[in-house]
């Protein structure tokens, strides 16, 4: 009955959301050496030497994947257009197409000039000498230190000691709710003092009254790692990778204690894997068939675009009450993070031009722009306030308030993340039809990815 129901309500309905990769969600905007003296001071010309213009092109190609961002930081770039004279057009691609391109590019094509940088990719292009190294360029650059960001989103962008992308932004998790489900029900709506047994009980419960609606208390999909079940492990004192990216952590002890619950709690309060397979749980969620679910601050805009965007709130990310005692102590709430940066390529006509529009992107002035127009949070220490008064009539603050209350976790990746994580959606699909079979499953996949990592 709930198939049908929701195969009914789905049919009508326009691909209206658009789904950010922050994360990396598939299908959305949902991954050689430190340089060869490309960023040298002989080559790179002074800020005060381009005040005026000066730059030897007229346009530069930025590439990004989510069309969220595209208005508020075109209005960026051509406010740096004015003062530079050169004109910025920014291409909004399609998450795998995206990197698709990209690789193209680099293996003899055309890569745009400046573009985003993901952490399931970095250490691939950096290590193929492919992007720009920025160390003369910041060096020779008074409104940029890498002190002034959060030093994990540096760190992702950097090897060798040289940097190789400007840290753009950073993300968090929260729990996302539709108010009209649980006031529909009668189920109390999720509050900041919620543990994961808390999210699962009102989880079940919207699923039992909503079952002659075809309405269900939460959606995870295998693919949903940052926004999903990786913060389950970390939060259980599971992992997903060694921290020397050395080893898989999908068969830890606590790993499995964290899936199995998974599997025991939330997935009898989820559509069949085969429902969020064709339409992602965002889309359903937006539907008026899910009632809650974990979400990134990238996906903000979505949200509050939507058409019942009155009826969508947000609360922090449940924690796991690992001694029991009903009160979140230090530790115990765990959210995914992770950073975009702004890169450029090696082989970019004019370096000094490509510098630049990333530095107008991350400076503190360029960064507080970006978290006034509602584009992301910042990478820059102290400025991602402004993020949470962008959204009139939403509450943001419980993306801010992890940081203080919780513990974050960098997004976990490898030099070839983008494999295993593959494997991830796909063989998971196994452990989501037949819960029963979870144990195997990650083991499984822990024997896989410990081989993939034996190749890097």
């Amino acid at each position: 009955m709930k198939r049908k129901k929701i195969t009914a309500l789905l049919a009508g309905m326009a691909l209206m959301v658009s789904l950010t990769a922050c994360g990396g969600n598939a299908g959305s905007q949902k991954a050689g050496g430190s340089g060869d003296g490309a960023g040298s001071s002989t080559d790179a010309q002074t800020q005060d030497e381009q005040e005026g213009g000066g730059y030897s092109v007229s346009e530069l190609t930025v590439n990004i994947w989510d069309n969220n961002q595209l208005n508020g930081l075109q209005e960026i770039a051509d406010e740096w257009s004015e003062t530079s004279g050169v004109k910025v057009r920014i291409n909004v691609i399609t998450w795998n197409e995206y990197w698709t391109l990209l690789e193209a590019g680099a293996s003899g094509g055309e890569m745009p000039d400046l573009f985003w940088m993901h952490i399931n990719e970095a250490e691939k292009y950096m290590a193929a000498d492919m992007l720009l190294n920025m160390d003369d360029y910041i060096a020779a650059d008074e409104n940029i230190d890498l002190s002034n960001y959060y030093e994990g989103i540096t760190d992702i962008y950097s090897m060798n000691g040289s940097q190789f992308a400007l840290p753009k932004d950073h993300d968090t998790i929260a729990l996302l709710y539709n108010k009209a489900i649980f006031e529909k029900y009668d189920v109390d709506v999720p509050t900041d003092e919620w543990d994961w047994d808390d999210y699962a009980a009102a989880a079940a419960e919207i699923t039992e009254k909503g079952a002659a609606d075809g309405v269900y208390g939460t959606a995870m999909n295998t693919n949903d790692g940052q926004d999903g079940w990786y913060n389950l492990i970390y939060g259980f004192g599971g992992e997903i990778i060694s921290d020397d990216k050395k080893k898989s952590g999908m068969d830890n002890e606590n790993t499995l204690k964290a899936m199995n619950w998974l599997a025991d709690e939330l997935f009898p309060s989820m559509p069949a894997q085969d429902i969020m397979s064709d339409t992602d749980p965002d889309l359903l969620f937006q539907s008026g068939l899910v009632g809650m679910m974990l979400q990134g601050s990238w996906m903000v805009n979505t949200f509050y675009t939507a058409e019942n965007a009155s009826d969508y709130a947000w609360a922090q990310i449940p924690y796991y009450d690992a001694n029991g005692n009903d009160v979140c102590d230090e530790g115990e709430r765990v959210s995914l993070y992770n950073g975009l940066g702004w890169a450029a390529a090696k082989n970019t006509k004019d370096p000094q031009a490509a510098y630049d529009l990333a530095a107008a992107f991350c400076s503190k002035e360029g960064q507080m722009r970006q978290a006034e127009l509602g584009v992301t949070m910042s990478a820059y220490k102290g400025c991602s306030d402004a993020f949470t008064s962008a959204f009139e009539g939403m509450d943001l603050t419980p993306f801010l308030s992890v940081e203080e209350s919780g513990v974050l976790i960098q997004h976990p990746y490898s030099r070839y993340t983008t494999r295993w994580e593959g494997m991830f959606t796909t063989d998971l699909v196994n452990a989501w039809k037949d819960p029963e079979t979870m144990t195997d499953v990650c083991t499984s996949v822990a024997g896989q990815m410990n081989e993939i990592l034996a190749e890097e």
